[in-house]
């Protein structure tokens, strides 16, 4: 089926190219989507008397998604999943779940602009790519992990951390903690030894006075 497309489709063509296309995709998803519109006489007509103002509408919808963009680009959401030793997943990722994350972290958009071909199914750090427009895409991250300790620590060293390493590190920061807290209560009991002082040498002094 012939088409006039309406905007750039990636790896199909730009606007106003007549171009062939499967007629189910014409169908499904770009005639109802008015990404394009059957190549007739008509509609070839009509698109070029509406070119400039569809290419300053597109131009304008094009700055509007660099700017988010440009905010967007670098992006790293987190998605606790369960997964076994291996790093395999007990289940996916999928791009509706990746649009949430990407929704909560405060852009707002559709599970259709994730470019993704197939679904996240291991634990890691992996890239992905969000369409804001035909000609405007951002990567952002996915920190696929069991836990927030472990995606911490996955985004700190770029790879997949083990069972074993996660629970070492864990184990290591809680030494950490435990260690920060007996200095503290090492201190605090410390300056009440110190205030406490005083007040019992006072008191030993006023008995003393007495006695004399």
């Amino acid at each position: 089926m012939q088409v006039i497309l309406m905007e750039r489709i990636e790896k199909l063509g730009l606007m106003g190219e007549v171009v062939n296309v499967k007629p189910g995709y014409a169908r499904n998803y770009l005639l109802p989507q008015g990404k394009a519109r059957r190549a007739t006489q008509d509609n070839i007509a009509l698109f070029e008397q509406q070119r400039g103002q569809l290419e300053a509408e597109n131009l304008k919808r094009r700055d509007e998604a660099e700017k988010v963009g440009a905010r967007l680009e670098g992006l790293t959401v987190t998605l606790i999943r369960q997964a076994g030793e291996s790093g395999q997943l007990y289940g996916s990722v999928n791009a509706r779940n990746l649009a949430e994350a990407v929704t909560e972290a405060g852009f707002t958009i559709t599970h259709e602009q994730v470019s993704r071909d197939h679904s996240i199914k291991t634990l890691g750090l992996h890239p992905i790519q969000i369409r804001l427009h035909p000609e405007v895409s951002a990567t952002i991250a996915a920190n696929v992990a069991r836990s927030e300790a472990e995606a911490e620590t996955q985004a700190g060293t770029g790879r997949v951390v083990s069972e074993d390493e996660q629970r070492a590190v864990e184990e290591a920061a809680q030494v950490e903690t435990d260690a920060a807290l007996a200095e503290i209560e090492a201190e605090d009991a410390d300056t009440e030894t110190k205030s406490e002082a005083p007040a019992e040498g006072g008191a030993a002094s006023e008995e003393a006075a007495k006695d004399a």
